[in-house]
């Protein structure tokens, strides 16, 4: 009985995040020989196959959405309200391209994001243009989510890893970046934090902003009997934030709950996700 609940949840989960052509999308990045762009010890592997990537992936889009450029550029090209699921899911075959496929896969990845931000632009409800294939936009699309991911797989990762494999983890995801049209992205987390750090006189929570961070906290695209497990992963998204995000979001800030509620709940559900996930170990054969 155990064994049918996994699998249905499994399931369901993987149906979500990689859509109906998830089942060839997983073989074909998995199963075709070739060199890759990372080797199987990379940190980029771990990080990105771990459950935490439903908390960070939360995170970074609330994180993402400081940047009125960004946020202007999402919310007029995305589609992320009348397609939310189909966003997720072209994201996270994304990062799974890019992380495990083929070099040459991978790259045809990239070559098709970027197609698509070239003909991303327009302008601010204030009147400024942008143009979702701008360096210096891309870049803080990247810096946010690679900082999102870390600090979820540094939280509520199965393994977390050490100083020197988190570094390594931001120099694998600039390969990406630069393959994306990034400018010397950083490399470390010291050069992260300090590139976080040079974005910040550009951002504020835009009605846009706040109106994206209400969905996704309040309004997700769920089920009601789902709507439970999503709140915990949200409250997590929220708690993972750098404390002025939060701040600029209206977001609340509970330290007590967060410590005694909410980071436990979100160590359970990342849990609960790896193991409906990872297939369990092969059956022993019977004993004559």
């Amino acid at each position: 009985m155990l064994t049918v609940v996994r699998e249905q949840l499994g399931r369901a989960l993987f149906r979500r995040v990689a859509g109906p052509d998830g089942p060839v999308n997983r073989a074909r990045i998995h199963d075709t020989p070739g060199p890759r762009w990372f080797a199987p010890d990379r940190p980029i592997r771990t990080v990105h196959g771990d459950a935490s990537m439903f908390i960070g992936g939360l995170s970074a889009l609330l994180l993402q959405s400081l940047h009125p450029l960004a946020m202007a550029a999402v919310a007029g090209h995305s589609g992320f309200r009348g397609d939310p699921w189909g966003r997720l899911q072209r994201t996270s075959t994304f990062l799974a391209v890019t992380t495990y496929g083929t070099a040459d896969d991978a790259q045809q990845a990239v070559d098709r994001v970027r197609g698509i931000h070239d003909h991303i632009r327009g302008t601010t409800a204030e009147g400024v243009p942008y143009h979702a294939a701008d360096p210096h936009l891309l870049t803080w699309v990247h810096i946010a989510e690679t900082d999102s991911f870390l600090r979820a797989h540094e939280r509520y990762g199965a393994r977390p890893l050490d100083a020197v494999a988190y570094d390594a983890y931001v120099a694998d995801t600039a390969r990406v970046a630069e393959a994306l049209g990034v400018v010397d992205p950083p490399r470390d987390r010291r050069e992260l934090s300090e590139r976080l750090s040079v974005y910040c006189p550009e951002l504020r929570a835009t009605p846009e902003a706040r109106s994206a961070a209400r969905y996704l906290m309040l309004q997700p695209p769920l089920p009601l009997a789902a709507r439970p497990f999503y709140g915990g992963l949200a409250a997590n998204a929220v708690a993972l934030l750098p404390p002025w995000a939060r701040t600029m979001l209206g977001l609340p800030h509970l330290p007590l709950v967060e410590s005694l509620a909410v980071r436990p709940a979100g160590q359970m559900l990342t849990r609960t996700i790896r193991w409906a996930m990872t297939p369990p170990p092969p059956a022993s054969p019977a004993r004559p």
